[in-house]
């Protein structure tokens, strides 16, 4: 048989050994000297005894609680199927649905928690169109940010129309910490007039002129004839704000505002085409103050574009964490009471009555 130390052993072999060992020590063979012989250790033949004598089973049982102080409370459970079932939630993630309770103080559970939840009730399904990364992508190498209008990326994407081959052009300036849209303009046409624009706003609505020179952002974008042009370059040298190009044929060299056009198009009330400007400046009027106000970017802690914009991103989430944290050791503490009353002998409670367990903490 070898040597039985670490090997999984099942109740009847466990059995058959304490046997042998009283048969010898019937014969004067001490209990040491037959653990040797068998290889086995002694203190895992007195562990078996002892339960033996107790009348405990020997068999085999997975090791640790049988429930985990800090399992979640049934009311948490259906609080996160209550607000995963709502219409106005059906297009959320299990993280972007987390964060939402989160600041709606609904509940307080881990990603991963609402995750399982979720998936046991069959509410993991895809939604949308959007597919999953390859994660193959190597971003190009970028100095540390530190806060916002620190580097800036811009670019435009084709908003399809019901004329074939007829497009509107989406401008887009986002600002790479906080990816918060600085400004956008609808076109028909694909000029460095138009660009010059786009960029003029955003100087005017983050104030970038009245910085010092060596604080104004940087700026990334492909290599288009728009963004190659001389009325753009001599832009940008005038207000000393450095030009970064992307490499052809790389998107993910200028990857946040091709992620947030993936957002744009991927969203649930996206037309698909527009008639003409006038009805994509109204759509896009209620989308960018919705994305910079109202949406939990992943990409930034699952705080909107603004809260990170104007310096709240660290309290925002270090208040959800110590929420979390705080809802845990509660969790722990009514678990260990439950525990606590189903092993106790009820008349320790009798006289012990400083150990009965709060109604106020049963209920929570």
């Amino acid at each position: 048989m070898g040597e039985i130390k670490g090997q999984w052993l099942e109740e009847e072999q466990k059995v058959e050994i304490l046997a042998m060992i009283e048969r010898a020590k019937e014969k004067s063979i001490s209990m040491t000297r037959v653990c040797a012989l068998l290889m086995i250790s002694r203190r895992r033949v007195v562990r078996w005894r002892r339960k033996w004598n107790r009348g405990k089973s020997l068999g085999n049982l997975k090791p640790g609680p049988t429930e985990p102080l800090h399992k979640l409370l049934p009311v948490e459970r259906e609080s996160v199927l209550q607000m995963a079932t709502k219409e106005e939630y059906a297009d959320l993630g299990h993280r972007i649905l987390a964060v939402t309770a989160w600041d709606l103080g609904l509940f307080f559970v881990s990603f991963s928690s609402v995750y399982r939840i979720m998936r046991s009730a069959n509410l993991m399904s895809m939604r949308g169109v959007q597919r999953p990364h390859n994660g193959r992508s190597v971003p190009p190498v970028r100095k540390e940010l530190t806060g916002p209008n620190q580097r800036w990326c811009w670019d435009i994407s084709y908003l399809p129309t019901y004329e074939k081959g007829i497009f509107l052009y989406l401008y887009l300036l986002l600002d790479e910490y906080s990816r918060k849209a600085i400004s956008w303009l609808i076109s028909w046409h694909q000029t460095a007039q138009e660009a010059q624009r786009l960029l003029d706003w955003g100087l005017i609505n983050e104030n970038i002129l009245d910085l010092l020179e060596d604080q104004r952002p940087e700026v990334i974008n492909d290599r288009g004839c728009q963004m190659k042009a001389k009325p753009i370059k001599r832009m940008f040298e005038d207000h000393h704000m450095p030009q970064l190009f992307a490499r052809p044929r790389t998107p993910n060299d200028n990857p946040f505002v091709e992620s947030l056009f993936g957002s744009i198009k991927t969203a649930p009330q996206y037309p698909g085409r527009f008639l003409d400007r006038d009805h994509g400046i109204q759509y896009f009027d209620r989308y960018f103050p919705w994305y910079n106000t109202e949406h939990y970017h992943s990409g930034i802690e699952y705080v909107t574009p603004q809260q990170c914009h104007q310096g709240h991103r660290e309290s925002i989430v270090a208040r959800r964490n110590q929420n979390l944290e705080k809802q845990r050791r509660l969790r722990k503490e009514v678990n260990r009471l439950k525990q606590k009353l189903l092993t106790d002998d009820p008349l320790d409670l009798i006289v012990n009555p400083n150990q009965a367990t709060p109604c106020s903490v049963m209920n929570c």
